[in-house]
Parts: structure tokens; C-alpha cells; sequence
């Protein structure tokens, strides 16, 4: 498997792909970088129903893995000739809800010939967001974006390029199909259940989003496609979905009674077994949000993937807002953060060659320094702890599933007795560059333990495999004890992540003559 590199910029003509491994469906897309903008040349889908195969103990079924995998060669065929770095795949609800997701991402990886990143429900609406923003006019009024996918449905409002409301439910139309009508009857009974219980789990933040208020509600991807096709292929709706053709529609899948005798002008073959299901969450959005009016957007999330690298290239990222907020949050000392940061940077030039860190590890390196204090906003005691739990559990626009994990297992190993365990729970491609980049930043944390303006003097840095060697001036060794006696110990400590830390002494240099 190729391994990712940082898109430092894109030149006139390059290619970037966005692989979107949903819960219904799987897509991919390409474009072209031109004239600053990008410009889609090919599209790939497939519906794969990987929900369908989901089973009550998180395990998901031999044949939707095998159909799972195919589309992913076959995307992976695709992105063959194209640059690592201008390649990014996330999975949403199906593999946020397996209880081994490994056992499924490594051969899914394996497949696709690229990492495959996981992002929580909220970065999964912000980035529909980004996609439909993009796909829709300008303005600077607020809008309702809902996205039905196959196994959760995303809600955001937002105004211009900023969502100012994420949330995420765990309905989708594959989910909600199998819940209310898996056999299946459409009968009057399951319908009113199913929108009385969808209903329920919308109250949880309907009313701040009607408090909120929106000038435009917005439909995006699959499901919301295939009803506003159905409704206009009928007649019923001119433009859009309107509350009065979704009653229509659903009059309609009444009198069939049944998913497999519908025949409806505008549903698609691949559609009709999981149609019941997302039918009935629109019906319950409008309900509760009373909307009587929704458009429907071409773009969704894969669009937004392509644009969030595109700003990344352009260095604007959204993870550095992020990370600056979160320190913000917990009352970080800026003044020391910054110290141990710049000092993890020239650790990590020292380094980066002889361990193949690339220009992605600097960043999470840098992240990791400007955070590594977040779990004092707790307790000193153990707040290598508290800030790995913060950082894991917070909301970080912009960051997967495993790269917060991999900021999370950093810092809970950036002092004292390492978390072995922690490293090596993460996905192997992870490993090696995480257990670098941690003992890089136990190396710039134990440096400025005293907290001083004290510059640190020139030191050089050489990594070889699992060797890492710091020489630094025997002068100033000799005049801070402390920091060598912690030095001594860090020995024993970067052994238990795989690392023979070398601390050897450089002589003063020789004055002229």
C-alpha cells in the first residue's frame, strides 16, 4: 500500500481523487486541478448496501466484505496512476458501528492501495456541508443541509462556508428499512411507528435548529436524489421535494404495500429495497422541522473531500483551527507550548530523514506539542491521561477517527512511563511514525522541563532505524544535572516504545588561535 504524503500544492493539471465508502453506496470521484478551481472528470459508483451486512454483534457479513472489496480493486485500478497525496478515503456510519473495524479496513486498504481514514458523524456533516456549499450558489443566508445515507443522517446549518450546527443520527434508509420494514410490508402501523420514532430522536436538537432558523433547507446524496426524482417523474413536485408530494409519495408506497411491488416512474431497480426506509425519515424531518419545501443538491460529501484537500494544498486547514481552539479551550501555556514545539521541530529535522518522516508527521508532531498540556486544565496528576482522553473524545473539525487516536496515543506517552499498549492498538501503517514522533516530543517535553526562557543550545540529531542519537554540548550537560539525570531515565522509558535513545556528549570547539 502506497503510503500518503503531505499535498504541499497542487500545480495546473494535477489530479486528486475523493473515495466515499458509505453505508448504501460507494463512490469515487476525480478531478482536475485548473486554473485554481477543480474541474470532475470521472465518476465511479457502486451500491454496495454494506449496512445490509451489518450484524447485531458488529460483525459484518462474508458477502457484503467480498462485494465491499471488489469495488474497492476496482477503485483502487482507478487511482493507480495517480499521486498517494492527492488521495483520500473516508468510511462513515457502516464501519463506525463494527466492533472490529481493523478486520475490515486492513484487506479494505489492502484493496483500494490507500488509507482508508474514518471520521465521526459531525466531521462527516461537516463535510457534506463543504460539498453542498460548493455545488449551490453563493449566499450568505443560512441553510438546512439534510443527508440521508444508508446508515445515519446528517443535519447542518450553515451560512456561506462555515456550519454553525452539526449533529448526526444513527437512521439512515438502509437502517431504518431493516428496523421498520425488513420483510418487506409497508402498512399504515410500521409507517406511523416509524415517524413517531425517528421523530423522537429528532427532538434531541430540533428545537435549537428551529431556533437556530434557516432561509433555504437542502437535500444531498443518494436517497435524497431518488425522491426528488421519483416526485418530479410523477408530476408531483415541479422543483424539489414539497411536503405535498412527499405525501404523495408515501400514499404511494402505502398502496403498494409492499417494497417489492412498487413501480414507481423515476426509482431505480437498486433503489427500491431501501426506498420505505428513507421515505419515512424525510417524512418525519418535514414533520418536525416544518418544512414545506427542500431542493435537492448534486454535490455531497465526496465533493467536500476533494475541496478540504484542495484548502489543505492551499494551506488552509481546517485542523489547525482545531488544535488552536482546543488549546485555547483548556488554558494551554502558550509560552511553553511554543518552546516545546520549536524544539520538536529541530528534533524532528534532525530525524526526518533517517526516519522517513514526511511532511504529515511534522504537522501531527507540532499538533501533539502545542496540545501535550491539555490534561492540566484537569489535574497535573496523570495529565499525560486526561489530555489523551480529551483529545480522543473532543470534536475536532477536520480530523479522522485514527488521527485523533494516533494525537491521543502521543500524548498519552509523552511522559513518564509510556503507554506501549496505546501505541500499538493503533493500525499498523500508524505505528512506526507514531512511536517516532513520540519520542521525539518526550525528548522536547524533558528539555524544557524547567519551564525557562533558557534557549537550548545547538544539538544534532541522527536516526537510523530504531536508533536515535542526540549529542549535545558537554558543557551544558554538565551544568544542568537534571536534565541528564532525566536523560539517563529516558533511556529506559524510550525502550519500552521500541527506541535505543543514545545521549552522547560534544566537546567545545576550539577557539582560533
Amino acid at each position: 500500500m502506497k503510503s500518503p504524503t503531505h499535498p504541499d500544492q497542487l500545480r495546473d493539471g494535477d489530479l486528486i481523487a475523493a473515495a466515499d465508502i458509505g453505508s448504501n453506496s460507494f463512490h469515487l470521484v476525480v478531478a482536475r486541478y485548473t486554473h485554481g478551481d477543480l474541474r470532475v472528470i470521472d465518476r465511479l459508483r457502486e451500491s454496495v448496501q454494506l449496512a445490509a451486512g451489518l450484524r447485531k454483534d458488529g460483525s459484518l457479513t462474508p458477502e457484503r466484505r467480498e462485494i465491499a472489496f471488489k469495488c474497492l480493486s476496482q477503485f483502487g485500478q482507478r487511482l493507480a496512476s495517480l499521486d498517494p497525496s492527492h488521495v483520500r478515503a473516508v468510511a462513515t456510519n457502516a464501519i463506525r458501528q463494527l466492533s472490529h473495524p481493523q478486520a475490515f479496513l486492513l484487506p479494505a486498504e489492502t484493496a483500494l492501495g490507500h488509507p482508508i481514514e474514518v471520521v465521526s458523524g459531525r466531521e462527516e456533516a461537516r463535510l457534506i456541508y463543504q460539498g453542498v456549499v460548493h455545488g449551490l450558489p453563493s449566499s450568505n443566508k443560512k441553510r438546512l443541509v439534510v443527508d440521508i445515507g444508508g446508515g445515519s443522517t446528517e443535519f447542518i446549518i450553515g451560512r456561506g462556508h462555515e456550519a454553525l450546527e452539526r449533529e448526526s443520527l444513527q437512521v439512515g434508509c438502509i437502517a431504518s428499512t431493516l428496523r421498520f420494514f425488513e420483510d418487506g410490508k409497508i402498512t399504515q402501523r410500521r409507517w406511523n411507528q416509524a415517524k413517531s420514532e425517528i421523530a423522537v430522536e429528532l427532538q434531541q436538537f430540533g428545537a435549537n435548529f428551529r431556533g437556530r432558523g434557516w432561509s433555504e433547507a437542502v437535500g444531498s446524496s443518494g436517497t435524497m436524489k431518488a425522491i426528488g426524482a421519483i416526485v418530479q417523474a410523477n408530476g408531483w413536485s415541479e422543483q424539489g421535494i414539497t411536503a405535498a408530494s412527499l405525501v404523495r409519495l408515501r400514499e404511494a408506497l402505502l398502496a403498494a404495500g409492499n417494497s417489492n411491488q412498487l413501480n414507481l416512474p423515476g426509482l431505480s431497480s437498486d433503489r427500491v429495497s431501501v426506498i420505505a426506509g428513507g421515505v419515512a425519515i424525510l417524512d418525519a424531518v418535514f414533520s418536525t422541522f416544518g418544512l414545506q419545501q427542500m431542493n435537492v443538491c448534486e454535490t455531497a460529501m465526496r465533493e467536500g473531500l476533494l475541496y478540504e484537500m484542495l484548502g489543505r494544498a492551499q494551506h488552509i486547514d481546517s485542523r489547525n483551527a482545531s488544535i488552536s481552539a482546543l488549546a485555547e479551550r483548556n488554558g494551554v501555556d502558550e509560552a511553553q507550548a511554543t518552546r516545546v514545539a520549536d524544539t520538536a521541530m529541530r528534533l524532528f529535522s534532525g530525524a526526518s530523514k533517517g526516519w522517513n518522516l514526511d511532511a504529515q508527521a511534522l504537522e501531527m508532531l507540532g499538533w501533539c506539542a502545542h496540545t501535550h498540556e491539555i490534561g492540566l486544565a484537569i489535574a497535573h496528576s496523570q495529565h499525560q491521561a486526561h489530555g489523551a482522553y480529551i483529545m480522543a473524545q473532543s470534536d475536532l473539525a477536520g480530523f479522522s477517527r485514527q488521527e485523533q487516536q494516533q494525537l491521543a496515543a502521543i500524548l498519552r506517552s509523552h511522559r513518564r512511563k509510556p503507554d506501549a499498549g496505546g501505541l500499538s492498538s493503533l493500525p499498523p501503517r500508524m505505528q512506526p511514525t507514531t512511536q517516532r514522533l513520540t519520542s521525539l516530543l518526550r525528548l522536547a517535553v524533558l528539555l524544557h522541563r524547567a519551564r525557562s526562557e533558557e534557549a537550548i543550545p545547538e544539538f544534532r540529531v541522527h536516526a537510523e532505524e530504531n536508533v536515535l542519537t542526540l549529542e549535545l554540548p558537554a558543557r551544558w550537560l554538565e551544568s544542568h544535572p537534571l536534565t541528564r539525570v532525566d536523560l539517563e531515565q529516558e533511556r529506559d522509558y524510550q525502550k519500552q516504545i521500541g527506541i535505543k535513545l543514545v545521549v552522547s556528549k560534544s566537546a567545545p570547539q576550539a577557539s582560533a588561535a
